[in-house]
């Protein structure tokens, strides 16, 4: 059984709490967790597209059980998730209009790479949202997209595009450009 973790995303450290139905493992932690409710835009928590994630990444129901990219009956809204203290964090499922670029390793000496800077510039599509990556290597921008098939481009660059059948560990750590 997976032991219980702090419900703040950027957190998920264990709980080491004796109060009963505690969901954050400091109070530090519930303010910044309530701070960053707000983080992520309409487009996105008006959709019951909402999944909670392990350690490890793999999308989990609010129950905890295993949850698909591809089943909707295993999202949930994004207040019910964000209630969830399953698992060490939240997801959201790309499609339904809304797709995700994911760039991987763009920053250097602790700035955005400039193949990153002229590759977000680039993106056609309207830019919902953008914010780092669990890793803070990386920057996830959400656009408004019709669904279609995934793209990556290893050319030295570390991009990927989806609008369907997959999600993305979202940490509501605002990006801008």
């Amino acid at each position: 059984m997976e032991k219980k973790r702090c419900a703040y995303s950027e957190c998920g450290g264990p709980m080491n709490l004796p109060r009963a139905g505690a969901r954050f493992c400091s109070s530090k932690c519930r303010v910044y967790a309530h701070r960053s409710e707000k983080r992520f835009p309409a487009e996105m928590t008006a959709r019951e597209r909402w999944v909670r994630r392990t350690e490890s990444k793999r999308p989990v129901t609010v129950s905890g059980r295993p949850a698909s990219s591809t089943d909707s009956r295993t999202w949930a809204s994004f207040e019910t998730a964000r209630k969830s203290s399953v698992g060490a964090g939240m997801g959201f499922v790309l499609g339904g209009g809304i797709g995700c670029y994911d760039f991987d390793h763009c920053f250097e000496n602790g700035h955005l790479a400039d193949w990153a800077v002229e590759a977000i510039r680039a993106i056609p599509e309207r830019v919902i949202f953008s914010e780092l990556s669990q890793s803070s290597d990386g920057v996830h921008v959400f656009v408004e997209a019709a669904e279609g098939p995934g793209r990556k481009i290893r050319d030295g660059r570390n991009i990927e595009r989806y609008t369907a059948g997959r999600y993305i560990a979202v940490t509501g750590r605002r990006f801008k450009l």
